[in-house]
């Protein structure tokens, strides 16, 4: 999450709901589009709602 002009790494989600948690807790609801938006959410190690155990 990027707030104040500095990164912050809110943690590692494993899934769509450990991500809707972690953005709950920063202070945002509208999660739905938030996900969908590829100019706000950058996903790593695989495309858009795909979750690998690590």
């Amino acid at each position: 999450m990027h707030s104040s002009g500095r990164a912050e790494i809110l943690g590692t989600a494993y899934s769509d709901h450990d991500l809707v948690v972690f953005l709950e807790g920063a202070g945002i609801t509208d999660h739905e589009a938030l996900l969908e938006d590829p100019q706000r959410v950058e996903w790593r190690g695989g495309s858009a709602h795909e979750f690998h155990g690590a």
